[in-house]
């Protein structure tokens, strides 16, 4: 049962805007879901109700909630007790996923929780099987890699991070990736639900023999203080800067051969890569995985058709602000509003660029990655990407059929909930990048 239309908008659209309302800290998200449910186990709709931020007081009323839990038991039955709960992250809301027995069914109550810890979102869904994603992935030896703490940049935009290195056993020095975020303030295992790509990543290549640099974005380290300060961004400052120092970094860490060091980006990540690869020549080469060609704003309103026509004032203030965003000129720079969560200078240095076109000018090689069944970067701007560097002997392109935006397997269509179950990177994906790494020379 689909409670907040809203949520699921913000959902759809989580890994291809920056989501800047959603850097503040949140209290702690197993306890407030947990409470949220209690109240409507003991029947208290006004106080579950008056937990809710104003999109939800506006979608489901203490009278519809109420509704809605009875309905609710008359087809599973009574409430009988809360099993267990489990947080994710999705597109910068904590969600707490609380599983309770009812008296025929098991659910997973969906508690969606804003950074003032109101409730964002109510969902309703089949409890799904717990598995462990903080577990290695099969392909990911632990005993032919290690991590250290490793710092990215210096002075006040200093960044925690992870480097994982091959052990003694692999040849030294050795070949070493950059991971690069998509768009919001992601953690270093670019975590989207249950779900943890960039660790996969990061593991998979180790075992392989190749050393990853992860670490926190700049919008997630230091979400606080943007908002605070109201500090204007744009994806220079937020991506290109960091991934250029930290290649530069690794360039100069022992057991890192220098003239083999590489870039990965994924989503937003993907479309900065060869502003990356521009700004530093000495990167060996590039990868390019989910990378839109599409203007970010078109393709956030290609999502609406995913939802109801009952959504319409939703739909209509996206289209408002997509428009808004088309008409803004460098005459808006230095404003200080915000459209679809980013300022107008964010919006206006995206529109600056064709990512197709800057990789054409680089002289790197590339290796051009996409999933079959990634409703976001659809595979018709991979076919832009093959379009645009046709018969250049030094980029590879791969299409993986089964694979979302994730990069991680399933056979039914994609959506926004396929992420909150979780799962690994395909082992074929690292694969993949670790023999094109090696390769490279």
């Amino acid at each position: 049962m689909k409670i907040s239309r809203l949520f699921l908008l913000g959902a759809f659209v989580a890994l291809l805007i920056p989501p800047f309302r959603a850097w503040s800290a949140t209290l702690d998200t197993t306890a407030s879901g947990e409470q949220f449910v209690d109240f409507l186990a003991k029947g208290d709709f006004t106080g579950a109700a008056a937990r809710y931020d104003k999109a939800m007081q506006a979608a489901l009323p203490e009278p519809k909630l109420q509704e809605a839990w009875r309905s609710l038991e008359a087809r599973v039955g009574p409430f009988m007790k809360r099993l267990h709960t489990r947080t994710v992250k999705a597109g910068g809301y904590d969600v707490a996923l609380v599983t309770c027995e009812f008296e025929h069914a098991k659910l997973d109550v969906k508690v969606v929780l804003n950074s003032q810890d109101q409730v964002s979102g109510l969902f309703f869904l089949p409890a799904t099987a717990d598995a462990d994603f903080s577990k290695p992935p099969p392909y990911a030896h632990t005993n032919s890699f290690r991590e250290r703490d490793f710092t990215v940049g210096s002075g006040e935009w200093q960044l925690p991070g992870t480097l994982t290195l091959p052990t003694s056993k692999s040849p030294l020095p050795c070949p070493a990736v950059v991971l690069v975020h998509g768009s919001g303030p992601n953690d270093r295992d670019e975590t989207v639900g249950a779900s943890k790509p960039f660790r996969d990543l990061a593991w998979g290549l180790a075992t392989k023999g190749v050393a990853v640099l992860r670490y926190e974005k700049r919008t997630k380290e230091y979400g606080t203080r943007f908002l605070a300060e109201k500090i204007k961004i744009t994806p220079q400052e937020e991506t290109i800067d960091d991934a250029v120092t930290a290649a530069k970094q690794l360039r100069q860490t022992e057991g890192i051969d220098p003239k083999r060091v590489f870039v990965l980006g994924h989503s937003l990540g993907a479309i900065l890569a060869p502003r990356v690869g521009r700004a530093a020549p000495e990167i060996k080469g590039l990868i390019i995985m989910a990378g839109a060609t599409r203007p970010l704003e078109d393709i956030i309103l290609a999502l609406r058709g995913e939802l109801s026509a009952a959504d319409q004032k939703d739909l209509s203030d996206l289209e408002m602000k997509v428009a808004e965003i088309k008409k803004l000129t460098l005459a808006d720079t230095n404003s200080s509003k915000i459209v679809l969560m980013a300022p107008p200078a964010y919006w206006l240095d995206l529109r600056a660029h064709d990512p197709v076109a800057e990789a054409k000018s680089l002289k790197q090689p590339l290796l051009i990655l996409q999933g079959g069944r990634d409703y976001q970067v659809t595979p018709a701007q991979f076919e832009d990407w093959k379009k645009g560097l046709e018969g250049s002997p030094r980029v590879t392109f791969k299409l993986y059929p089964e694979l979302n935006h994730l990069f991680i397997a399933g056979k039914s269509q994609s959506t926004p909930q396929e992420y909150e179950k979780g799962g690994y990177v395909a082992e074929e994906v690292v694969s993949d990048i670790a023999d094109w790494v090696l390769k490279t020379r």
